[in-house]
Parts: structure tokens; sequence; C-alpha cells
């Protein structure tokens, strides 16, 4: 179906239960540890060999040798793969980094060889005994170092054919003018993941047929890219991920776990397991770049803002793409004059790619430090001045208006629950005991983002309904809101639904990622369920136009049929999928938050905890509140890490990450996190999709690192522009104690 006009009323809008809060229906299996996880499929089939990866201990040169005899002759090797035995193959679509091939090192840690053996212990023992001589050459580790001569770039959510300068007005000249002006400049770091499921991967192959069982975000791009890369027609690449350990982005794209899978499996002639270990998840596989970020910006007294300038410098590999962090400065707030552009400096670390709300995450961690310091220079409130500068167009073009934009009512709702009535603008004003107290907030922004998606839904003899897609579940609950879809269209019990996830012998989805997932993916499975609502009619002899499926009935004018009536001779079958027409061209179409945050410091340590959280999210139509506000409150968490601990530390000297495990990279526990409170807005989006739904995942996140740096300076007084917030980048100028 060619979704091209807003929709209308349509069977979801009953909300007999989508919108509810029904339970996740993979639950049970979650917590009784009975999940099939990539790794652990045991029973997909005998004989597996286990694979363990070498990286390349340079990074930035040449293989010279690569010497195989002694993990060859080691115990219970069954054999030994290296790089120097392949060309290099092209990178799959939207990634930059050679996975496997060739002589050339172009990161630390790449994947040079692969050894597999009966057990994991011997492949583990015999990758040690692989010896490789490397030509190091000198390589480029240090965004600072680079940034001078960093070249303007296209911004990767614009697409490659948009300019690169967005320039509207004056803005040098209105800068110059402004009465108050606001020039600092500020970093975020390099960040990973963290997904506590490793990249895993077994693969077996059936004469020149290859399956796959690994742990994937897109179904559809791991099997085009095992198609590229090993030079097989995709018809022959079947991709299964039914479950999945986290993935934040870092399992958007194939990795080296699954092609050295294939391979491996290839060379000894037997299936082959291969898990990425945590270092080599960390510097081989994706990550956030670093940025440095300069945000500019001029306002009349009375707030109002005549100018917004903000360039953000990211690194990347050669032909990488930036972070695009400015983004949402382009459609956050209204001014007449502005200048944001990317800049990309070519670095020697592994690639750079999508993580955790790329983008408007390390953007927002500026841009919205920036508008609290702007609020403080012009004696303004940070919450008024941001409702003073709102916008219900794109500034970029007026008449371009946004689908739904709820931002103030978030604002206003947010600061009346959060009670920030009670903030003291003062910095270091509020103390309890030891701690100095601070309160901070931030807005919010992320793109609506929307990709064609399909499904399959069959109708039984007894009445149940399957459906088939290969959409993915990163523990954000498709699976329950897609049997509320299905149920809802049906006018069946949630228990009547079973879900199949996860194949990529089912309908392309939408898969999972940019927080387009969850409305895109059901808005496909609504398309199939009205081909199969239309088959039921037909085969019952009823009106299609006004049949009302509810309660497990079909009914039509005095008629009223059971639903399992229509299957008594056979199965019925409706397959269909989304496709989205241009409203996306003609409207903005976005989700927004209101992030809201108390700290408490020690005035001894200088050590940060954040005290509560809430979130006011203004995403459409919210089709599950329970799996909505655990998107949202693991996205919050995510916040916290970015403001106070996350970090890659980069060797210099060697082009790596050091800190490259779960020990050494920092990320929350329980105990650093409160309480935290999710409100959802209730103004479903009839332009955004027949769900009237929008991303939820990401939204989140966006803002909430910068209200938990907002709200430390309010308690100091320190203004901290270098993310993480760490103790010692404040200590030492912190509030004498009394």
């Amino acid at each position: 179906m060619d979704f091209t006009t807003p929709s209308g009323q349509n069977p979801i809008d009953r909300l007999k239960i989508v919108g509810r809060p029904v339970t996740r229906i993979d639950g049970p299996l979650k917590v009784t540890g009975t999940a099939p996880y990539a790794y652990e499929r045991h029973d997909v089939i005998p004989n597996q060999a286990y694979g363990y990866v070498v990286g390349a201990t340079i990074a930035k040169g040449r293989i010279v040798r690569i010497d195989t005899g002694a993990a060859k002759a080691a115990s219970g090797v069954i054999g030994v793969i290296t790089t120097l035995e392949y060309k290099p193959a092209a990178p799959p679509q939207r990634q930059t980094a050679n996975l496997f091939g060739g002589a050339e090192v172009a990161h630390y840690h790449q994947a040079v060889a692969l050894v597999v053996a009966k057990t994991f212990e011997e492949a583990r023992a015999a990758a040690h005994l692989v010896k490789v001589d490397y030509q190091a050459a000198p390589g480029k580790y240090d965004l600072a170092g680079e940034a001078s001569g960093a070249k303007p770039s296209a911004d990767p959510n614009e697409g490659q054919d948009a300019e690169i300068f967005d320039r509207v007005g004056d803005f040098d000249a209105a800068f110059a003018a402004a009465p108050v002006k606001l020039d600092e400049t500020y970093t975020t770091p390099c960040e990973t993941h963290a997904m506590m499921e490793p990249h895993a991967s077994i693969a077996a192959w059936n004469g020149d047929k290859l399956t796959v069982w690994t742990s994937s975000q897109m179904i559809n791009w791991a099997k085009a890219g095992l198609a590229k890369t090993l030079g097989i027609p995709a018809e022959n690449v079947r991709v299964q991920s039914p479950f999945i350990g986290g993935g934040f982005g870092g399992k958007l794209y194939l990795r080296a776990d699954a092609l050295l899978a294939a391979l491996g499996a290839k060379a000894v002639g037997q299936p082959v397991k291969v898990t990425l270990q945590r270092p080599l998840i960390i510097n081989n596989g994706t990550h956030r770049s670093a940025t440095i970020q300069r945000i500019r910006l001029g306002a009349a007294p009375d707030g109002r803002l005549t100018t917004i300038g903000h360039v953000s410098v990211s690194g990347n590999l050669p032909g990488g793409m930036p972070e695009p962090a400015v983004g949402q400065t382009k459609l956050l707030y209204a001014a007449p004059n502005r200048e944001i552009y990317l800049k990309l400096a070519a670095l020697d670390l592994g690639e750079a790619n999508d993580m955790r709300a790329p983008g408007e995450a390390p953007g927002l961690m500026a841009l919205e430090m920036a508008m609290d310091e702007m609020a403080e220079k012009l004696g303004i409130d940070p919450v008024e001045f941001r409702i003073l500068n709102d916008t219900q167009t794109d500034p970029r073009d007026p008449q371009r208006r946004f689908s739904e934009r709820h931002l103030v009512e978030c604002l206003r709702t947010g600061a009346d629950r959060f009670g920030w009535s009670r903030r003291n603008g003062t910095p270091g004003a509020i103390r309890d005991g030891k701690w100095i107290v601070g309160m901070g907030m931030a807005a919010g922004l992320r793109l609506n983002l929307l990709m064609p998606s399909a499904a399959r839904i069959r109708l039984d003899r007894d009445g149940r309904l399957t459906v088939e897609t290969d959409m993915t579940d990163i523990g954000t609950g498709a699976y329950t809101i897609l049997a509320q879809t299905a149920a809802e269209m049906m006018g069946v019990p949630v228990e009547a639904v079973t879900v199949i996830l996860g194949d990529s012998a089912s309908p392309v989805s939408a898969g999972s990622g940019g927080q387009w997932g969850a409305n895109t993916s059901t808005s496909g499975l609504y398309a199939a369920c009205l081909k199969l609502r239309g088959a039921v009619s037909a085969r019952l002899g009823l009106n299609a136009e006004d049949a009302e499926f509810a309660d497990g009935k079909v009914r039509s004018g005095n008629r009223s049929i059971p639903l399992a009536e229509a299957a008594k001779d056979g199965p019925l079958t409706g397959e269909d999928g989304i496709r989205f027409g241009d409203l996306d061209k003609r409207y903005v179409q976005a989700s927004f938050a209101a992030q809201f945050a108390e700290v408490g410091v020690d005035s001894f340590t200088g050590e940060v905890r954040v005290r509560r959280m809430l979130a006011v999210v203004d995403a459409g139509r919210v089709l599950n509140p329970v799996t909505a506000r655990s998107q949202v409150i693991g996205a919050m968490t995510m916040g916290v890490g970015a403001a106070l601990m996350e970090a890659l530390a980069i060797d210099m000297r060697h082009g790596c990450f050091v800190n490259h495990d779960l020990g050494g990279y920092e990320v929350p526990v329980h105990a650093d996190i409160p309480h935290q409170d999710v409100i959802f807005l209730d103004h479903p989006d009839a332009i955004s999709s027949p769900m009237k739904a929008k991303g939820i995942g990401e939204i989140g996140l966006c803002g909430v690192a910068a209200a938990v740096a907002n709200a430390v300076y309010n308690a100091t007084g320190v203004r901290v522009r270098d993310y993480p917030i760490t103790l010692e980048k404040h200590l030492a100028k912190l509030p004498r104690i009394a």
C-alpha cells in the first residue's frame, strides 16, 4: 500500500488492544533463559566448530607475512584462514571498513585471521600461535590535531545531493550586530555501544547456499552485505536473528563475525560459529566518533534568537561519513540568520558509524548546553527561553510546517511536574549536607524516519493468526506491538497471535534502527491485515467495506460469523507492505521531548549523583505504554552515561581504544540511576503513518546528557564543556565549603 495522504479513521483507532499496556509476549523466554540468541543456537545444525578471530596489532600499514604453522599443528585445530588468502572485498552499502581480505591494515584489530577448532578454548589457544609480521606506517588518531584540516562534508541525514552548507540570511552580519552573543566550543568523545550480547554468528553451507544465524538489527542489510562481500547471489543467502541482546546501532551493519563464520565454514567444510571478543567489538566494530562543536548564538535583549551557528567536526576512515551532529539545530529553534554545517577529518581509527541516536545525541549535548548558557546571559529562565524561540515551521522553509509539534507542551508539562519553579537560578545556592544540589533541563528532537516495510499474516483453521516478517526485536518490544496490531486489525485477543521475526525468508521489513522500527513495521503489518480482511470478507461473502472484525467474529449488516469460519477450507493469507510517499517532504515529521534532571555534587570529592529524572515525550500515538516507557528509561540511562562517564580513551602511539572492555569502558549501573518518570503526550500524527505513531526509541536519549550537564552547572557554577563531566574537570573550582 502507498501512504501518500494523511490517514483518516481506520481500525487501529478503536484502540481496544493497540495503545494498551500489554506486557511483552517474549518476556517469559527472556527471564527463563530460553530465548535463542545467536551464539547459543546449538540446535540449528550439528557439528559446529568454533572460530576465533585474530586482530591486527597495528593501526596502519601492511601485513608482510602470516605464519600459521604452529596454529595449524595445535590441538583440536581444524583449519586456519588468513586475510592474505582473500582479495579485499568492497564494503557493503552504508559501510566503510574492509572487513577481511588483502594485506592493507586500515585500523587496529582489523581481522587478519580466523582459527577454527573443535572447542572454543582450542581455537583461542591456537589463535595466539599465529605470527603476523607487519610493516607499520604512521597514522592519524587525534581529532583535535586533524580538525584544522577537516573538510566540509555532506550530512548523511540530508543525502549526498544536499547542500553542504545550510545558510539562511546573513549570519556574519547578524551575529556581529547581535546585542547578546555566545561563542563556545564543546567536545564529545568517541563512544562505543556497549551492548551486552557480543557480535556473534553461526554459518553453514549447503552446496552453494549459505545460512547464517546471527545477531543483526537489519536482516535484509545483513543478507545483502553477505551476498555482496562473498560475491554470491542474494537468493543463496538466508539470515536468521530472532532474538538480539542489544545493538544500539552497532548491529545495523555486517561485521567480521558473520563474514568470517561464512568464510571459515566454507574453508573447513562444516558449520562454524564466531563471536567477536570484547576488544574486537570496540576496535573492529563501529563506534561513535568524537566531535568538536562550535556554537554561536545571537539574541535580542528580549531573548529572541537572531542567529544560530553550529559547526561540528568529527572523524572517520577515508570514505566514511561524519557524525551528523547538526541536524537538530536546523529544526529546533527559530532564528532568521543561520550557518550550520559539518566537517570531516580523515582518521585511522576503526569505522565511525551509527550509535544511539546518531547525530542528535551528541549534537544536543552541545546545543542544549549552549542554550542554557545563553539563557543565563539574557537573564531568562531556561524553559521560557526555549518556549520563546519555538517554531512551528522549518526555519529554512516557512511553507513547510511540522506535522505535529508539541514541544512547548512538553516543556510546560515537564516544568510543572518536576517542580522547576523551585529551582534556584543562582549556581551553588542549594545545599543538602555535603551535597550541592542543582536542576537542569534540555529539549530534544529526533526526526521521524520512514522506511518501507512488509509483512505476511495467515489465518489458520483454528482461528489463530501467524505474523511473519524479517523485522527484529532488539529488546524493544517488536514481538508485542506486532501482535497487538494484528489482534486489533483482525478482532482477536493478543494470545491468538503468533509472531515470527528475524528470518530473511519472510517479507522484508523496516528492521530495527533510527527509531523507525515500531511505526513502520506495524504499518507494514497494517497493510497486510487489510489484505487478509479483504480475503476473509470475500470467502464469507461479506462486504469488505463495512465488515467489522471484533471479538473473534466478522460482522456485516445483520450477519455475524466466527473469524475461524473463513479458514475452514484452508488457511487464508494476506501479504503487503507500506511505501511512503512525499509527506515527509511536505511536512517536517519529528518526535520531541523535554528532559529534566536533578543532581547532587559532593562538595568534597566532586562526585556527581543523579537524584531524579523526568522525560516528557511527544511521539504521536503510543502503541504500547509499557514497552515505550521501557525504551525511554533505557535511553535516559544512556544519557546519564554520556554526560558523566562514557568515553573511549585513544592510545595516540598505537591508534587503538585502550579501555576496550566493559571493565574499562564505564556505563551506568543500577546504583547510578534514580527513579525515572516518563510522561507521554497524546497527539496521534495522521501524517506519519496509518498507525499515527512516531519513533520513541531514541527521542528518550536526545537532550538527556545536556540536562544532566546543566544540572551540574546549576549545582556548582562550574561549566564543563568537555564531555563526560568527570570529577577532576570541576573539582578545583567547586564552591568553598562553609
